[in-house]
């Protein structure tokens, strides 16, 4: 990409969103676009078909969406997979019928089926039934897939989609329902310390893996992408190690400060047993992550602080 190219990053106030953005100011992108939901909704066809008559960005890094954890995607599935639908099609589309010459779309590792081999390979996509706790999303995830490499196959339109997996990092979400597994424990975690008690509740049991990217890893990745990888094959992007719930719940505890017992809630849902992604294609290319799990943790916590509440957090 040209230095001084459009580039417009849908969904800049998000986790991913903010991450691309401060990446491409930081290696010196002077042409940025950006509008809040207020000003575009992207679920409004009319609305994103005006922006892009308007803006004629040269490139796109589709990262808004509808996201949140087990609870949220479980609670609200209708939510999820309309929302995320109207989103990808509407942006694709328009990418398409007006000349943006190269778009990555931003997948989740959710896309591949609860019992998948692991590590997981590109090729298991639709090759097993789905985690159902986060279908819905899933399903519309894979939906946005399949455009990209449509509208490739059909009119050669330079679409990519990248598939990272669970993300982390600064502007992450800590609300007590829609919030994922590691902010929520570092809120958790917070409170807990802060109040005094003597135990934290966890849900599940802490024995399911989860792989854990920084966001300004993956914002690294997408740039890395953007440049040199001109194919419709999805890319995984990781770290290709991972731990278990209670790892992580320890290692939070510790960097928090939480000296007390932590216990799990059985009844409630694990998810799928392990997401380990195979990273070994992006590795090939020749990207790989700098930031390691503590450190960033370590950096959320301290540039989060000032954002966590006192209410109840479910994890």
């Amino acid at each position: 990409m040209r230095k001084d190219a459009k580039i417009y990053v849908a969904g800049h106030r998000g986790l991913v969103g903010s991450a691309i953005v401060r990446r491409l100011q930081t290696e010196g992108y002077t042409h940025l676009v950006t509008r809040t939901h207020i000003q575009l909704d992207l679920t409004d066809a009319r609305a994103v078909d005006a922006f892009f008559v308007q803006e004629r960005p040269e490139y796109v890094f589709l990262a808004a969406a509808k996201v949140g954890g087990i609870l949220a995607n479980d609670t609200y599935p209708a939510d999820f997979i309309r929302e995320n639908l109207q989103i990808e099609v509407n942006v694709i589309d328009a990418a398409h019928r007006y000349g943006v010459d190269k778009l990555l779309f931003l997948g989740s590792s959710c896309i591949y089926p609860k019992l998948a081999p692991q590590p997981i390979r590109e090729e298991y996509l639709l090759t097993g039934p789905l985690e159902p706790t986060n279908d819905a999303y899933a399903v519309a995830k894979i939906a946005g897939i399949q455009m990209c490499q449509s509208y490739y196959k059909q009119y050669g339109d330079r679409f990519i989609s990248v598939m990272p997996t669970n993300l982390y990092g600064p502007g992450d979400n800590f609300d007590p329902v829609t919030s994922h597994v590691l902010p929520a424990m570092i809120r958790k975690f917070h409170e807990a310390k802060m109040s005094g008690q003597p135990q934290v509740l966890l849900w599940g049991t802490g024995q399911p893996r989860r792989e854990f990217l920084h966001v300004d890893d993956l914002a690294d990745a997408c740039l890395f992408l953007m440049d040199h990888f001109d194919d419709p094959s999805i890319v995984n992007i990781g770290v290709g190690q991972d731990l278990t719930i209670a790892e992580l719940a320890r290692m939070v505890a510790d960097v928090v400060g939480y000296t007390g017992e932590i216990v799990y809630d059985p009844s409630k849902p694990d998810g799928s047993p392990q997401k380990l992604l195979d990273v070994s294609k992006l590795t090939r290319l020749g990207w790989r992550p700098r930031i390691q799990l503590r450190q960033g943790i370590a950096d959320v916590y301290r540039w989060n602080q000032k954002y966590v509440t006192t209410e109840t957090t479910h994890v």
